[in-house]
């Protein structure tokens, strides 16, 4: 049974469930049990994690390079851990190099014919960047090279797709939940042992204004220890303003001590109601769908319905959801995206300065050993 098809069956549980149960927060028989099969099945899956690495790392398995350099963003874990706002912020200043960036991107279960939802927000982030999409990685590189005049491939969530090969490796860690509960997938949410992090070039510990300045720095101990040499980095997504279902911007002012019902249908939900949170906003309730959930008219009609009887002046949620529910919205009371902004609060200077020699000289510093 491959990911897809256990993270598929994953969502039939709640993700917060999940995660209750995962963690350990879930107790009781019933808990415990659900814990032993995931376990189970997370031995074969280890099993094919570390014989496919290790094929790769001893030139069993071939890896193909194409022209242009491939800058991959990725994460250890399953879930959101900011790598669309961190993919559009690398784009964004390839294009302030005069580099011509294309997105490649895997296209989620693997349609690669209908851009999913990160496709969306991306090309409304930015509008004239070009996103490849396609299960073979490797076709949707030398698609965007060829057909795109690419002159620097930025690949969404690559660290795991190790075929296509890649000149810089930035690995995300959601400083909220950062190790996957210490187990492997499905047991835990990690996608390969926490020891091939020192496959990457720099670890970006992100949502780190969540945390304190202490757990910042035990964090950054323990990753240290499994990458030394990788550029580390910091990174702080806050709510900077808010979008209207028809594109309007809005500040978070406007809605000041508002009366408000929330959703979101991505990876990590707690980390958006940790967003909605942090601002002065009376949240009534927050509705959690499935990662990657296709809305429906029921599903629009349900949420302001809910609305109304919690006399609710507005309806927030992500970027993500607002590019797919957008088109079923009907009704008197207003629906907004929460939209986040990334800080580099460490390492800035120092990503730059080797994106800098990769874009330049095409090439990195000898490569570390694995």
């Amino acid at each position: 049974m491959n990911e897809v098809r256990i993270r598929q069956v994953i969502i039939l549980l709640n993700s917060s469930t999940f995660r209750a149960i995962a963690s350990g927060r879930r107790r009781g028989l019933a808990a415990l049990a659900i814990r032993i099969l995931l376990h189970l099945f997370a031995i074969p899956y280890r099993l094919i994690v570390n014989v496919r690495n290790y094929a790769f790392d001893h030139g069993w398995r071939k890896i193909y390079r194409v022209s242009v350099p491939v800058i991959s963003v990725g994460n250890l874990t399953l879930g959101g851990t900011g790598k669309t706002p961190t993919v559009a912020w690398i784009s964004k200043w390839l294009i302030t190099q005069k580099i011509n960036p294309v997105i490649v991107s895997r296209g989620y279960k693997g349609d690669c014919k209908d851009k999913n939802d990160e496709a969306v927000e991306l090309a409304e982030k930015l509008p004239d960047v070009r996103h490849v999409q396609n299960p073979d990685r490797l076709k949707a590189a030398q698609t965007a090279v060829a057909d795109h005049a690419a002159t620097a491939i930025v690949l969404d969530d690559g660290f795991q797709h190790r075929r296509l090969g890649r000149d810089f490796d930035l690995v995300l860690i959601d400083s909220t939940e950062p190790f996957g509960f210490e187990y492997l997938f499905p047991r835990g949410t990690l996608r390969e042992p926490l020891s091939n992090l020192r496959r990457a070039d720099a670890v970006a510990l992100t949502r780190v204004d969540c945390i304190t300045v202490e757990c910042r720095a035990i964090l950054k101990k323990r990753i240290q220890s499994i990458a030394p040499n990788a550029v580390w980095i910091e990174i702080a997504h806050r709510a900077a303003f808010l979008t209207e279902r028809g594109g309007e911007t809005v500040s978070l002012t406007s809605l000041h001590n508002a009366r408000v019902v929330a959703f979101c249908g991505i990876g990590n939900p707690e980390n958006f109601a940790q967003t909605l949170a942090r601002e002065d906003w009376d949240v009534q309730e927050c509705k959690e769908y499935p990662d990657h959930h296709h809305y429906t008219q029921r599903d629009s009609d349900w949420l302001l319905r809910r609305a109304e009887q919690c006399g609710a002046t507005a309806v927030l949620c992500t970027h993500k959801d607002l590019v797919k529910i957008r088109p079923l919205w009907q009704g008197g009371i207003p629906l907004y995206a929460v939209m986040l902004e990334t800080e580099m609060l460490a390492g800035e200077a120092e990503l730059k300065t080797l994106l800098d020699v990769l874009i330049t000289d095409k090439r990195l510093p000898e490569s570390r050993t694995i």
